[in-house]
């Protein structure tokens, strides 16, 4: 029998209401890449926490090294060099590279102050061995995502890390990014680390594993070497039957008349005199690379941030736009591209989060929310999005990616949107929670409702969208129609060069 650092055998944990594992089993070598693959809500986040010592699993029993561990709480795992990084990153950003790789881990001098030499060079070692270059001493806040990715996994190897965990790693980084994170990963390999990988894209897990466990309904479905899967396979593992179709087609055409136009709209450092239109019914793509200026653009249309130029027009009217208040009002809806941060007030209901934009609507004279209406909006949307909670009462952060997302869906839906802006709608969860939200964007633009759509996943606008306009350097280069975009000329144009 092979001789594995980590053996998870029968693990089972409920919660109230939930059974969220049930008798799942999970194995890695030393120096093993193992990719741990399944739909939001399937088990993968809970068996991580039991892991790492933020749950007790109820039975089954966890090896290391061949060795029965009991890990009641976090810093254990850590100390045995079992490390987690989260997909939102556990950093401190007023502190400096160097104090977050060290934080409760400190280097301290032989009468106990904590010593800068010392820990400074030690952050220094961390980087030449993952081949990066980081200041050390600059606030985490100012440094990119990838490199605050890089913080984080020096900081896992300050504790000799043994295995590493990695949630959705690659979800807020560049191609060129990924292809370095790629790059790091396989080097730790070498170096006799074992790399848990959970990401939901089905082509990265296929190029960087060397295993696949697949996890359905809290429990084992698959497990299978990268080499012999494929991303159906994977797939008809993942959901229990065959996909062959992610994109929903539209039913209908968009109307001609033209709901939204902006011109010359310019803000910020980025957004230099855009100017573009939406029509009823429509869904208008929004491509670009990182930092081309797309959000930019769209914090600018609902008020954000301030415009220092240009005008918006509804139905030929102009209309003042100087507040997120303000956008809703117009109805005009939001969906941001972070739905834990910016999206979702996490300890709050479902019932809360979906009508936080409509307090307005359903409170009385003396401003006492009318709890029989705000019970109606919320079932409603539970229902038309096949929201699944147990209760109106569930909280949010108890949900898969999947869920919340429905629900920050749910909360736009209830201003009763003329124009949705969806940003990143499908980021973070699974291929066929994906699905369901291209079907569900498919109704309501068939629906009549205009639809403003930005997505790295290029694919997706050119699925999804009635036309693209494609964004650099905080410009609009090109406006193709859907008939004449693809991925080759929307890049040309993504670059400058079309």
């Amino acid at each position: 029998m092979e001789n594995y650092l980590i053996e998870m055998c029968n693990i089972s944990k409920s919660f109230p209401g939930v059974r969220a594992l049930h008798n799942v089993n999970l194995e890695i070598s030393k120096g093993e890449i193992v990719c741990l693959l399944g739909e939001n809500g399937a088990g993968k986040s809970t068996l991580m926490k039991v892991l790492t010592g933020v749950y007790k699993q109820d039975s089954g029993m966890i090896l290391f090294n061949g060795k029965e561990l009991d890990l009641t709480n976090t810093r254990q795992a850590y100390q045995r060099g079992i490390n987690i990084i989260f997909q939102e990153f556990n950093l401190c950003p007023n502190l400096s590279a160097m104090e977050n790789i060290f934080l409760g881990n400190e280097n301290r001098t032989k009468y106990g102050l904590f010593s800068h030499k010392r820990t400074r060079q030690k952050a220094l070692d961390l980087f030449k061995k993952l081949d990066i270059v980081i200041n050390t001493d600059v606030p985490v806040a100012t440094l990119s995502v990838a490199q605050q990715q890089m913080v984080e996994i020096a900081k896992a190897l300050s504790y000799e890390t043994k295995l590493l965990i990695m949630d959705e790693p690659t979800s807020a980084l560049t191609m060129k990014e990924i292809e370095t994170l790629f790059t790091i990963i396989r080097s730790l390999k070498k170096q006799g680390v074992a790399v848990i990988f959970i990401s939901h894209k089905l082509e990265e897990v296929l190029a960087i594993s060397d295993r696949i466990v697949v996890l359905r309904d809290g429990e084992n479905c698959g497990n299978i070497l990268a080499k012999d899967a494929t991303e159906n396979t994977l797939v008809s593992l993942m959901v229990g039957r065959a996909m062959t179709n992610f994109y929903t087609k539209r039913n209908c055409q968009p109307s001609e008349e033209i709901l939204l136009e902006a011109r010359g709209i310019t803000g910020g450092t980025k957004i230099k005199d855009v100017s573009f239109s939406i029509r009823k019914g429509e869904v208008l793509g929004l491509a670009g690379l990182v930092g081309a200026g797309r959000n930019a653009l769209v914090k600018l249309l609902i008020g954000a941030d301030p415009k220092s130029g240009g005008s918006v027009y509804m139905h030929g009217q102009e209309i003042r736009i100087q507040s997120p208040k303000d956008a809703i009002k117009h109805r005009i809806a939001y969906l941001p591209e972070d739905r834990k941060f910016a999206g979702l007030v996490l300890p709050m209901t479902t019932r809360e989060n979906a009508t936080l934009c409509v307090h307005t609507k359903i409170q009385n004279m003396i401003g006492v929310i009318n709890r029989k209406k705000e019970n109606a909006i919320a079932d409603t949307y539970i229902d038309d999005l096949r929201i699944k909670v147990f209760s109106r009462e569930q909280v949010a952060e108890t949900l898969s990616g999947g869920n919340q997302q429905k629900i920050v869906l749910a909360k736009a839906l209830a201003v009763e949107p003329l124009l949705l802006i969806l940003c990143e709608p499908t980021r973070g969860i699974d291929v066929g929670a994906k699905a369901e939200v291209h079907s569900i964007i498919a109704e309501l633009a068939d629906s009549g409702i205009s639809i403003l759509i930005i997505s790295s996943e290029l694919q997706e606008i050119l699925n999804l969208a009635d036309r693209v306009l494609v964004m650099h350097e905080g410009v609009i280069t090109a406006n193709f129609p859907i008939a004449d975009a693809n991925q080759e000329n929307v890049m040309r144009a993504a670059i400058g060069s079309a």
